[in-house]
């Protein structure tokens, strides 16, 4: 309201120091005059009919309008961060949990590795094993082979050698001999 009677006191001013200044000046002919007189009903219309109060209700209702935007603004930069948040820390826990599983398969592949090498081994030790096996038995059945064929070779050596030298008696008497000895050893 301040503002206002300022205005008015100054407008009334200057329209007294016209008339002091000049004698004849009608002040009902003063163009200013009734702008200012036009502006004072207006301005006294707008406050009886309340327009201040419609004007800065309007403009409470965007003060308002504009902190509710800014505090739904703030409340979706705070979820966003959050967001945000959650998304780092999924992908710092996915980077862990990739880091452990390529660990976990480096491990396993080093024991496969390990045991690949252990059953190798193994199956090389069996197969050296078998090799040696199946040598010293054909070795010994070599032998026994061997010892056979002596032994046959002496037999019939011994047979000729028997044929020869013995006359049919003595043969006779040494076959006697030998059944008693086989009776001797089945009873």
């Amino acid at each position: 309201m301040q503002p206002l009677a300022t205005i008015v006191a100054l407008a009334t001013q200057g329209a007294h120091g016209a008339v002091a200044s000049h004698d004849r000046y009608n002040l009902f002919q003063d163009l200013s005059f009734w702008t200012l007189l036009a502006f004072l009903v207006v301005m006294g219309l707008f406050w009886r009919l309340g327009a201040h109060k419609a004007i800065t209700g309007a403009l409470d209702k965007r003060q308002n309008r504009i902190a509710d935007e800014l505090n739904q603004a703030r409340s979706f930069r705070e979820e966003a961060q959050e967001i945000l948040a959650q998304y780092q820390r999924r992908q710092r826990e996915v980077e862990e949990e990739a880091q452990s599983i390529i660990t976990q398969a480096k491990r396993d592949a080093q024991r496969l590795r390990e045991e690949a090498r252990e059953k190798i081994n193994e199956q090389i030790e069996r197969r050296t094993k078998a090799a040696a096996d199946k040598i010293t038995r054909a070795e010994a059945q070599a032998i026994a082979e061997v010892r056979n064929q002596a032994a046959n070779l002496a037999i019939a050596a011994a047979k000729n050698v028997i044929r020869e030298r013995m006359d049919s008696g003595a043969q006779t008497a040494l076959i006697d001999k030998s059944i008693a000895g086989i009776r001797s050893k089945l009873n």
